[in-house]
């Protein structure tokens, strides 16, 4: 495979950017590669800069749904910019998109919007401290809530596809008041809660996407639900990935819980930059100007990227692909299973709707341990073949894999046949 023009183009990055990429997830170091530099985007596939055409599974880490460059979101993007591209002040659509949110969202009442999900569970944690006027917060093992200070604890994502334990920079006085459970382990939550008593919230990822898809597994929300109400913690449902993704609404609904807050982001911009918090009245209310709790952003409600995301959630609830989604994850994973039974692989599938991750484990994959087990070496080689065979996946273990609506039957049958011929090449290599 050619990629003569990507590389002139990752030299120059990497004399501009911290390793030729703005985004740590983007890098390819992981897997001893090099990225390559997309020209653009249709459907289900990118096009590089060389020509060379990918299925793509990465789908902007999520945010694209209906795959690149859908044509009726690109002609009420068009008609968007027309009116101009950012105002500074208030418009309509941003109260278009807050109702739709709020329809499907029913915990919550009132929201505010910013410009990622890392600002949206940044403010998540502001607002509960301000208005418990407690210090501490939960998170768990792995779980991955955007670049913010006091999260960037024990974090997956990028943080363990470089092995880096916390970042750098990161100040112990802060970051002791960062409390860390393990998913789907109820008594780690219980001995947390038991040896501290100033905990304003616990935030989750109710399905884990950044140690891979990673499920929870029977009453483990709703044990933790329960702690939150018995110990007047606030819970926040991370629902940056989930949301609008699982189903229309989010895996809160999907697993019957009902948080205090929620965090979205991605699927909700259309694939422009987007995020959003909200929850009960009574706890955003204590946001400037009506509270003490200060937020801001100078493009929060941007109207191009809300109109985009009206545009998205408008199809999603007239058009709801979720039930095709499980058809086409399903047929996926038995193939895959079959294959990898075949060629002596050990890979197993973990999936919810329209995201799925495949571990190189013998293992059941529950939490951050068994993720962290698995054959990296192995995946490595994985990652590079099927690039050669053009699908694209991300360039870490550590990630979900997202299909959007134009992942259809040929894409995936040849997705399965990627996969027959690089198990083949890995069972060589063993």
């Amino acid at each position: 495979m050619n990629r003569k023009e990507s590389d002139q183009l990752y030299k120059k990055a990497t004399q501009l950017f911290p390793g030729g990429v703005n985004s740590p997830v983007r890098a390819f170091l992981s897997v001893s590669d090099r990225p390559f530099f997309v020209k653009k985007g249709k459907g289900a596939y990118l096009f590089d800069v060389d020509g060379n055409q990918y299925l793509d599974y990465v789908a902007s880490w999520g945010a694209i749904i209906l795959g690149h460059a859908y044509e009726g979101l690109i002609n009420e993007i068009s008609i968007a910019i027309e009116n101009g591209t950012s105002y500074g002040t208030c418009h309509p659509y941003e109260i278009e998109l807050a109702g739709l949110i709020i329809e499907a969202f029913p915990p919550v009442q009132m929201l505010r919007f910013t410009s990622s999900g890392t600002e949206a569970t940044m403010s998540a944690i502001r607002v509960a401290r301000g208005f418990s006027k407690k210090k501490g917060i939960i998170k768990f093992r792995g779980c991955y809530h955007g670049h913010v200070d006091s999260l960037l604890v024990k974090a997956g994502s990028g943080m363990a596809t470089y092995g880096i334990p916390d970042s750098g920079g990161i100040v112990e006085e802060l970051a002791r008041y960062t409390f860390i459970a393990d998913f789907n382990d109820i008594d780690s939550v219980y001995r947390v809660v038991r040896n501290n008593k100033d905990i304003a919230c616990m935030i989750i990822e109710p399905v884990m996407g950044n140690m891979g898809v990673i499920l929870p597994e029977k009453d483990f929300l709703q044990g933790l639900y329960e702690i939150c109400k018995k110990e007047e913690i606030l819970l926040i449902c991370d629902e940056v990935i989930t949301g609008f993704r699982v189903t229309y609404g989010g895996a809160y609904a999907f697993y019957g819980i009902e948080p205090d807050i929620i965090c979205l982001g991605k699927i909700i911009g259309g694939g422009f930059p987007i995020g959003v918090f909200g929850g009960k009245r009574e706890i955003m209310e204590q946001i400037a100007p009506l509270g003490t709790v200060y937020q801001a952003g100078t493009l929060s409600g941007n109207p191009v990227a809300v109109r985009a995301g009206i545009y998205v959630l408008k199809y999603l609830r007239e058009n709801s692909p979720y039930a095709l989604f499980d058809k086409r994850a399903e047929i996926l994973k038995k193939h895959i299973l079959s294959l990898a039974e075949k060629y002596s692989i050990p890979y197993t599938i973990n999936s919810i709707t329209g995201m799925f991750t495949g571990f190189f484990s013998k293992k059941e994959i529950r939490n951050y341990l068994s993720a962290s087990e698995i054959d990296r070496a192995m995946y490595q080689r994985f990652f590079k073949y099927m690039l050669e065979e053009g699908i694209f996946f991300a360039p870490s273990p550590f990630e979900a894999s997202f299909f959007t609506i134009s992942h259809g039957e040929k894409e995936i049958t040849r997705t399965i046949e990627a996969y027959e011929k690089v198990f083949a090449k890995l069972n060589r290599d063993s």
